[in-house]
């Protein structure tokens, strides 16, 4: 092997691809004047440190149940110095200076409440508050309401765009998962695998323009091309609540465009006694009628005051199917404009059998060893068995075909069966020490993230020539062909494919954070400082056998024929299908024939990859309360470092090619926050911030392949020399908060965004004008995205009975991009505007509930506009692929038949939503795949 960097990344580098306005964010005026005020700021906090201070201290309460209230927010009067309790209903002063103040407490749904205080230096004053409701027997801190109304009092005392959904919501819809429940929250929506989801959207942007983040520690992703975490994997079981911060603050990592999604799991502390949560579930899939099992199990308990211990457990299998339609976008349209005489190159009929089997179990301990210091250690183990049998049969044309036309055609059956392993497992060690002055945070972490295939049947396809078929109908093709075509005597085993694969993906990272409260010109003001270093390794491996040419191998006429595999007549939902094969007997062909001489040593080399990534990040941020403006300023910088290895193969020259890259980015991301409190119950913010999107493991692969037939190149690469997308934001909402649960609010965001990232195949334009196809990523021109987002919940307790039980949650959000791509054909420059991809205009979630002590009745519905998958061809809109508009609705009712007993029924997808891809037009299929419905009765006790 050689090694040296192939002419192929030489061009990239060169930028010769398409031609890229460089965009860094500049240290600008403001950038500087930010960092100057809050270097001033900490210095003056250094020199007030002569002043006697002390400590305030406290917990928030229901008065009758005592369980901790989080988000209540707390000020010193006197000071105009405020803050949120947390998740255990806690508050902490420090620095505070000599003195008495009055205390205020503010809590949606329960009575203000206002408490004198006497603060002495060098002294910890204790103040638990118990709080009494408006006009209900205790606070709502259960169900869906009390849910609610924890969400709302986090949201409105925070510093940034924030969306909260605790642990009642994730068990009050048909949710299987965290994906699942996220898509209820504004702005959100979910991408979904075999109808399941996996993949979250933030804003209508793609799963990998968002960060997911568990216990204050990044998720690996046990994909191997993408960063985005499939929440599929970690049950919603295990958890206590999801954050959503749609703007991020200096002390954030600052890779995320859409939004930052911090999971949070159990902690004993987050109530005050013994818990116990139990849960049993059976559920049908109507599509393939299986009935399927699921156990879910929490606990959490206090011992002295001082140790907490909660556990979860969950265990879900689930045998369920789907069945599919799609030409891959293989169309032909005539003339240079409009869809007329559209004509098809294939078509291919797929019917899935699927298994899914989910383990999550989390262990966290709470350690509290003094009133001063705050100790945790947060674990997670999640195991993710997927086991797939696909049988398709693609039947593809001479010459593209139009619909209801008759030819020959070739048409292979193909048998895909495999089984993957998916593992999460995080350890997240930390704690709190809080100073006469200072508090001190700190954390370390170590998680990993695989995914293994073992050897599986990526492909065995058998090849026969049908008179006389063609295709009816160009949204939802069907085949239209003779007998023949069902006949397995006609089709000939020709080749079969034996892969094995194995990503993994692991971050270390340590993180330390200094906060200061004082008082400044008799301002109140909290400085912060910290610093991050992760370091994170992405490989993946594969394996491929390709068995052809079998009779020359020994395989008899007869063993080669589909007879010999066939199975039963699949029970296919959109037509006619034909008989399934048979894994047991194509293993007994496999198994006697030898896998060293049919191994692929290119495709087994070629997507190998190593990549290391370090992260150095540093941060200053302040922020200064003035009567009711809080301004947030500060500066984070962050320094990448890559470093990527792997194989290049040219078949031309019939040689492999070493591939070693190294390259570094360096970002200043100044932001400024202005939250605006025009009374307890009515928040105007304002946010102008930066942010980053690093491309994908995937995208950044150092590995190429070029294959030369008949004089035909054909080129897939990867492109190490990417930039990161980067965006300035800039954000303006307004939120009114009334009654015990009530909210409407409107926000505004708008993105400027350089660097975006698509896929694009550059054959016959520029530096591969003669290649018949050349497929890679690159950099977009720029970007820009804006948007509308609306919410209004209500609950309409001022009704006369029985309509004061009604509940509604609604949001929408309406976005809108334009972005630009440009290539060079011929010598001159061509480019035209796209929507920016994996971007969708328009989500909308509705939720209409009825609930009461004695029952809980929930409809929602969750909605998803069309939205660009792929560029196909550069100077051709017509062949973009579209993913079309998703309606699903979901149904839950709930019988509590004892203060601890319920028994609930749900059912998803109630009107059997379809997926749908499209080229160009709607009308035009790129793939069709239906789930049917899923039916859930269980029963749940809970000692809460």
């Amino acid at each position: 092997m050689q090694s040296r960097t192939p002419p192929l990344q030489q061009e990239l580098q060169q930028g010769s691809l398409a031609p890229r306005k460089p965009h860094a964010i500049p240290k600008t005026r403001l950038a500087a004047r930010l960092s100057a005020i809050s270097l001033a700021m900490m210095v003056a906090g250094f020199s007030t440190s002569a002043l006697a201070v002390g400590k305030l201290e406290g917990q928030i309460r229901d008065n009758v149940s005592q369980q901790p209230l989080a988000g209540a927010t707390v000020t010193l009067k006197e000071l105009n110095l405020s803050q949120q309790a947390g998740r255990d209903g806690r508050f902490f002063f420090v620095g505070v200076q000599d003195g008495d103040y009055t205390l205020v407490v503010n809590y949606l749904g329960a009575m203000p409440l206002e408490h004198s205080v006497s603060i002495r230096d060098k002294q910890t004053t204790l103040q638990d508050i118990n709080l009494s409701s408006q006009d209900v027997e205790h606070i709502r801190v259960v169900g869906q309401q009390g849910a609610l109304s924890k969400s709302m009092n986090r949201q409105r005392g925070a510093d940034n765009v924030l969306s909260v959904v605790s642990a009642d919501v994730l068990g009050n819809f048909p949710d299987s998962n965290i994906s699942e429940s996220l898509q209820r929250v504004p702005g959100l929506s979910i991408e979904r695998d075999q109808g399941e989801g996996r993949f979250v959207r933030v804003r209508g942007m793609a799963p990998d323009y968002n960060s997911v983040s568990m216990n204050g520690t990044r998720l690996p992703s046990p994909e191997s091309d993408r960063r985005a975490v499939a929440l599929d994997v970690v049950p919603s079981d295990l958890l206590q609540s999801v954050e959503v911060s749609k703007t991020l603050t200096p002390d954030m990592d600052a890779d995320a465009l859409g939004g930052a999604i911090e999971v949070k799991s159990l902690s004993a502390f987050d109530r005050d006694d013994t818990y116990l949560n139990l849960n049993a579930e059976t559920s049908q899939d109507t599509l393939t009628d299986n009935t399927n099992p699921k156990l879910a199990a929490s606990y959490s308990d206090i011992f002295a005051d001082k140790l907490g211990v909660a556990i979860g457990a969950s265990w879900y299998n689930r045998d369920f199917g789907s069945d599919n339609v799609e030409t891959g976008g293989k169309w032909e349209f005539a003339g240079d404009n409009g869809f007329e005489d559209a004509a098809l190159e294939s078509i291919d009929t797929r019917d899935y059998k699927i298994n899914r089997e989910r383990l999550g179990i989390g262990v966290n301990f709470d350690y509290r060893p003094s009133d001063d210091t705050d100790l945790y250690l947060r674990t997670l183990y999640s195991e993710f068995d997927d086991t797939e049998t696909r049988n398709s049969a693609k039947t593809k044309w001479k010459s593209p075909q139009q619909a209801n036309a008759l030819s020959q055609g070739k048409t292979t059956r193909s048998l895909k069966s495999r089984t993957e392993n998916q593992n999460i497992t995080s350890f997240v060690l930390g704690g709190q020490t809080r100073f006469e002055r200072w508090t001190f945070d700190y954390q370390a972490s170590h998680s990993t993230a695989s995914a293994e295939k073992p050897r599986d049947i990526a492909g065995a396809d058998f090849v026969a020539k049908i008179d006389n078929t063609g295709f009816s109908n160009t949204k939802q093709p069907q085949i239209i062909a003779p007998e023949d075509y069902f006949q397995n005597a006609n089709f000939e085993l020709d080749e079969i494919e034996i892969a094995a694969s194995k990503a993994e993906d692991t971050i270390n990272s340590g993180q330390l954070d200094l906060t200061r409260q004082l008082t400044l010109a008799d301002y109140s003001v909290e400085l912060k400082t910290g610093v991050k270093l992760s370091r994170r390794d992405k490989s993946n491996r594969e394996d491929i056998w390709i068995y052809s040419d079998l009779g020359d191998q020994g395989v008899s006429d007869e063993d080669l024929l589909l007879s010999q595999y066939a199975g039963n007549e699949l029970d296919y939902s959109l037509g006619r299908f034909g008989s399934g094969i048979n894994t047991t007997p194509l293993w007994q062909l496999i198994d006697s024939l030898d896998a060293d001489s049919n191994r692929d040593d290119i495709e087994s080399t070629i997507n190998d990859f190593d990549i290391s990534e370090d992260i150095n990040a540093a941060y200053l941020m302040g922020h200064i309360d003035i009567d009711k403006l809080r301004i947030l300023t500060g500066l984070r910088f962050e320094q990448n470092q890559w470093d990527s290895s792997g194989y290049g193969y040219d078949g031309a020259k019939g040689e492999f090619i070493d591939i070693n890259h190294s390259r570094d980015e360096d970002h200043w991301l100044p932001a400024l926050h202005l939250t605006y409190r025009y009374s307890d119950n009515t928040v105007l913010r304002a946010a102008w911030t930066n942010t980053l999107v690093r491309p994908t493991f995937g995208q950044l692969a150092p590995g190429y392949l070029l294959e030369e037939d008949d004089g035909d190149i054909d080129l897939t690469f990867g492109n190490p020399q990417l930039k990161s997308l980067e965006s300035m934001n800039f954000d303006l909402s307004l939120e009114h908060y009334f009654g015990n649960i009530g909210l409407i609010s409107a926000g505004l965001f708008y993105k400027d965004i350089d660097n975006f990232i698509y896929q694009a195949d550059l054959a016959g334009r520029g530096d591969y004008v003669d290649a018949h196809s050349a497929v890679t990523f690159v950099n977009g021109d720029s970007a820009d995205i804006y948007g509308l987002e609306l919410s209004y919940v209500q609950e309409f307790n001022f009704l006369p009975e029985p309509f004061n039980a009604l509940v509604l949650n609604s949001n929408l959000t309406y976005t809108d991009s334009s972005a630009k791509i440009s290539w060079l054909e011929d010598g001159q420059l061509l480019s035209r505007d796209i929507p920016m991809p994996s971007q969708s205009d328009l989500t909308a979630n509705l939720s209409l509930g009825y609930e009461n002590s004695y029952a809980s009745v929930w409809l929602s519905a969750a909605y998803k506009s069309e939205y660009l998958q792929e560029v196909t061809e550069l100077s051709d809109e017509r062949y973009d692929l579209y993913q079309d508009n998703h309606l699903q609705w979901d149904f839950v009712a709930k019988a509590h038949l004892t203060s601890n007993l319920t028994l609930y029924f749900k059912g998803v997808n109630l009107t059997d939503e379809p997926y749908y891809s499209y080229t160009g037009d709607s009308s035009y299929n790129a793939q069709y795949e239906a789930y049917g419905r899923t039916f859930q009765l269980g029963v749940q006790y809970t000692n809460y």
